[in-house]
């Protein structure tokens, strides 16, 4: 049998929460969907993730969430890592850094899935490898589930091109994060990995990657400091929908989402 992952790329703000309530229960019918994972490190403000936050999504159906970069960016969400165990951060941030960077969940039919976040290093922070860690945390989960995602939040194309070949047959999907732009690649790798650079953004699409449009313009044309605003016209959900089946851990299709919120 196989099994359905929905990923919903890069919740921002309040916008991207909307959209999530308004759509999700659809899609999962639609897609006869049995784990819903979404990266969440934007979901407060455009930036971070608090506890209110996470439990109303939570509320609306979303079952574990990934992050990045910033995760950080909450204060309440630093010990709020250590004891939510449907959320991890990037696995190669260096020890005791809160919370862990994979962690296994299961679907309400009982299938066990492993979930590794890696953060890239390109244009990003200067982290643990991404290409080794994703070897450390892929040895602990192998024991429990051939079932594997990871979301790779990483800045270059290359970098996560990269990653999905180095994966490629040893884990179910590699889904890129953090651009906010999704992308048109996705496709089943020659071992039997779906990837995708980029699953895109659920927020407000007139904007700049989720924020007021007149505010990081002003940036680039001055290089001062600017405070960002989350935007709040077009809405959209963007994500991926991925079949795997369950015995061998291996992708059979994966399909872009984009749907309209207005």
């Amino acid at each position: 049998m196989p099994v359905n992952i929905l990923f919903i790329g890069d919740i921002v703000g309040k916008p991207g929460r909307q959209a999530v309530s308004r759509e999700l229960h659809r899609l999962v019918d639609r897609h006869c969907i049995d784990l819903v994972i979404a990266n969440g490190e934007n979901a407060s403000g455009g930036f971070g993730i608090t506890v209110e936050t996470a439990r109303e999504l939570f509320a609306c159906g979303i079952q574990f969430f990934t992050t990045g970069n910033h995760v950080w960016d909450k204060k309440d969400a630093l010990e709020y890592l250590n004891r939510e165990e449907r959320i991890v951060r990037p696995a190669n941030y260096p020890a005791g850094a809160p919370g862990k960077g994979s962690r296994l969940v299961s679907t309400p039919g009982g299938v066990t899935v492993g979930v590794i976040n890696l953060e890239g290093r390109i244009f990003m922070n200067n982290l643990e490898c991404p290409f080794l860690t994703a070897d450390r945390e892929i040895e602990k989960l192998t024991t429990s589930t051939r079932i594997i995602f990871v979301d790779f939040h990483a800045e270059a194309t290359s970098e996560k091109t990269a990653l999905g070949w180095y994966l490629d047959g040893r884990v179910s999907a590699v889904v890129g994060t953090h651009t906010h732009v999704q992308t048109a690649d996705e496709r089943i790798l020659t071992a039997g990995t779906a990837y995708i650079t980029d699953a895109g953004m659920t927020g407000a699409f007139d904007s700049v990657i989720g924020v007021r449009k007149d505010e990081p313009i002003q940036k680039f044309l001055t290089q001062l400091p600017a405070k960002f605003e989350v935007a709040k016209k077009d809405i959209r959900l963007n994500g991926v929908v991925i079949r795997i089946d369950e015995t061998s851990g291996k992708a059979l299709s994966i399909e872009r989402i984009n749907v309209a919120c207005e």
